[in-house]
């Protein structure tokens, strides 16, 4: 007896989680934009991270 093949492959999108791609893009996006912010408080305020949360 012949199996029943179906005639289109379903197009089956990669769930936007765990350890892939994007997020792994969106990771690196996000600490460049953290570390030119940190940089951009440094030169506006005269003053490190720590020092401008109080911390030292």
């Amino acid at each position: 007896m012949a199996s029943i093949q179906p005639t289109k492959v379903p197009n089956m999108e990669r769930p936007k989680k765990g350890f892939n791609q994007y997020a792994e893009q969106l990771n690196g996006r996000a600490a460049m934009v953290g570390i030119v912010a940190l940089v951009l408080i440094e030169l506006v305020t005269g003053k490190g991270l720590l020092s401008w949360l109080g911390l030292t």
